[in-house]
């Protein structure tokens, strides 16, 4: 029988399929017990990325998160 237990890239620590944090980048799997564990390899990730490169993609993220919010406002927005 297959095991069904995953390791943490970060830490080692085995943990049950269905839990921890997966994150899929071009099909490749990255796998962490933990948002801690997540947390930590991804700080590690934007320190070798290009300044320019991951500044582009803050703003992109930041302009999109902002035109989100804007519309739930709009939608709680009392219509009289």
């Amino acid at each position: 029988m297959a095991s069904n237990k995953l390791t943490c890239i970060v830490c080692g620590r085995r943990f049950p399929r269905g839990q921890g944090v997966v994150l899929v980048v071009k099909g490749k799997e990255y796998l962490f017990h933990s948002k801690a564990c997540a947390l930590k390899f991804l700080r590690r990730v934007f320190e070798e990325i290009d300044e320019e490169l991951l500044y582009s993609a803050f703003e992109k993220t930041l302009k999109k998160f902002s035109e989100e919010l804007k519309r739930a406002e709009l939608m709680r927005k009392k219509k009289i």
